[in-house]
């Protein structure tokens, strides 16, 4: 990696980064350009994708029709389908036992409506984050039962969930598992357990959150109610009509945007646009959306607040936001969960400013693992705290917060979140394997754990170990990577327009990101408390809108507001501008670097 010349000759940027060019076929970004009639920086965008001539339209109009799989491929799917169909006939009960983030509530949602579409009233119960911790636990499923619940459908949690579903199962309570975590060779006990990322599949799929698997189980369930006859003299329900839910649980689980993913998010964002889901719709008027929503609005304006509930209010709140046809009752859950949401980045800001001063003080700060614990520090929000020092430190980070319990005893409850290259879920596991933990578990690029305070210097050894051995051959050095260099009076909204056909954006399909190089700053100030805002100006003459977000205290923030005219490297994404009705471009900044390759 370090071998790779480094674009615009940066070395190291202002906020430590060597730039990177996307590698691309000269070549075939030529053809792609030329065959179908795009400016050859769209070409090379598309070609560094990976995109062919072959498979260039169908990642320009991604299609569920080109892509869906059968669902029954899928381990158990078949039987997950006719326990749920038997369930409908019948008119037995069923809770749908979901996770308390934005997957966990959109997952939920989607089988909540399908079943309501079928006259079934399923119930929701989403666990409290500090009282029951994550996923199915026995008082609860055991409490249900007692209530008449005869089958539970776990999503976005269940697959490492064994005492539970053990308990469950000697009580005569049925469970099927719609999950999505990485799994151990043991299953737990359950009718049926439907995970892409079980052991014995073939990890075609394993990218799939757990609203993509809860979506694929309605077209099953759908499919062996229409073979049971169930529709025989009424219309079965259209399935599309959630995918705007599917295409949110996507986004904000930041799983790949390719294949069947892509086109999830690209067919949902379409719904999402109709403003069908009442929920949805209350809680983009709240948060002020008013344009075409795209995965930008998925991810860090709707979800975030989706996300609140879990993280500082009511477990339950998005799900039900997501689940409900009342409009009083949707834009009163949806002011409940904005509310939560401002009291979530109060908290969050102060366990961050907290946790980084904790990591400054530690001795090794080279160490390939961020682990950091406080006595205090909210839960709901350690995993977004962990988001932000991996992005510091630029390595995988763990944020473990501390309590205290009455018999003397210390909890620890933790998220960690991950970078590309180190399976963190697979650390955690092996880790509760080791009898480390409490309880654990998660993906490649989050984990979540409880450990006992005792266990605490123990698990940090182990897990740093393990993650040391797997970057061994591959060094963590921060990189920004590009898709070329811009001149400033490039940057127009018809490019910007071309460039979002490449979309939806996310892991996997990185937002195009170019350099503006030797532009310079004419004029520059502080707007919204913490981001600084300029205008550019090229050697072309032209003049370019450009902001960098949450940066007054940082390197950055500090070099863009002292440039005085010096030309500096600008690294950014490309954004249409819309103000008092006229449309223009504005580059929102990443990163700067001083010509000559150094960010001093």
């Amino acid at each position: 990696m370090t071998d790779t010349p480094c674009f615009l000759d940066v070395r190291a940027s202002i906020t430590g980064k060597r730039w990177q060019a996307r590698a691309f076929d000269e070549r075939l970004a030529w053809a792609l350009a030329q065959g179908r009639g795009l400016p050859e920086i769209v070409g090379r965008v598309l070609a560094a994708r990976g995109v062919t001539e072959e498979t260039c339209d169908g990642f320009l109009n991604p299609t569920l029709k080109a892509l869906m799989p059968d669902p029954s491929r899928f381990r158990d799917m078949d039987a997950a389908a006719a326990r749920i169909a038997r369930a409908v006939m019948q008119g037995e009960s069923i809770a749908v036992f979901g996770d308390y983030d934005v997957d966990g509530a959109t997952s939920a949602a989607v089988l909540v409506r399908f079943l309501r579409a079928l006259g079934v009233g399923a119930r929701i119960y989403v666990p409290d984050r500090i009282a029951e911790g994550y996923g199915p636990n026995a008082p609860a499923l055991l409490r249900l039962h007692a209530e008449g619940v005869r089958l539970v459908v776990t999503v976005d949690c269940g697959v490492a969930s064994f005492a539970p579903l053990e308990a469950a199962a000697a009580a005569g309570l049925d469970v099927v598992v719609l999950d999505h975590h990485a799994a151990e060779p043991r299953l737990p006990p359950a009718v049926a357990v439907v995970n892409p990322n079980r052991l014995d599949e073939d990890g075609a799929y394993r990218t799939l959150c757990a609203a993509g698997v809860t979506f694929l189980a309605v077209v099953a369930v759908n499919r062996a109610l229409r073979e049971a006859g169930f529709y025989e003299g009424r219309n079965p329900p259209d399935l599309l009509e959630w995918l705007d839910l599917v295409a949110l649980g996507t986004v904000c689980d930041v799983v790949p945007l390719t294949g069947l993913n892509r086109a999830l998010v690209a067919q949902g964002l379409k719904v999402m646009a109709r403003r069908t889901n009442t929920g949805l719709a209350a809680l983009a008027d709240i948060a002020g959306v008013k344009e075409r929503p795209d995965a930008y609005h998925a991810g860090y304006v709707l979800g975030p607040r989706v996300n609140a509930g879990g993280r500082v209010g009511l477990a339950d709140l998005g799900a039900r936001l997501l689940s409900t046809d009342d409009p009083v009752e949707a834009m009163q859950l949806a002011q409940r969960l904005d509310s939560h949401n401002g009291e979530r980045r109060a908290i969050e800001a102060a366990v961050l400013q907290d946790a980084i001063a904790r990591v400054e003080a530690l001795a090794d700060l080279e160490a390939e693992l961020v682990f950091v614990a406080g006595e205090g520090w909210h839960p709901g929000v350690v995993g977004i705290v962990a988001s932000r020092l991996k992005e510091r430190y630029s390595r995988p980070a763990c944020v473990v917060a501390l309590e205290t319990r009455d018999d003397g005893t210390v909890i620890g409850k933790a998220s960690g979140r991950s970078v590309r290259g180190v399976d963190l879920g697979a650390a955690v596991i092996a880790a509760r394997q080791e009898g480390l933990l409490i309880a654990g578990g998660g993906h490649r690029m989050a984990a979540g754990f409880t450990v006992a305070g005792d266990k605490l210097s123990e698990l940090r050894v182990f897990l740093t170990a393990r993650i040391a051995a797997q970057v061994q051959a591959v060094p963590l050095v921060p990189t920004l990577e590009l898709d070329g260099a811009l001149a400033v009076g490039a940057a127009t909204p018809q490019l910007v327009e071309t460039l979002c056909k490449l979309g939806p954006f996310g892991t996997g399909n990185a937002e195009p990101r170019f350099a503006l190089a030797d532009a310079r700053i004419v004029r520059a100030d502080v707007v919204g408390g913490a981001h600084v805002r300029c205008i550019l100006s090229g050697s072309d003459g032209a003049r370019l809108k450009a902001i960098a977000f949450r940066c007054l205290e940082s390197e950055l923030g500090k070099a863009l507001l002292t440039a005085q005219g010096a030309p500096l490297h600008l690294a950014g994404v490309l954004r249409v501008d819309r103000w008092n009705g006229a449309e223009g471009v504005q580059l929102l900044i990443d990163d700067a670097a001083r010509p000559g390759g150094s960010g001093v």
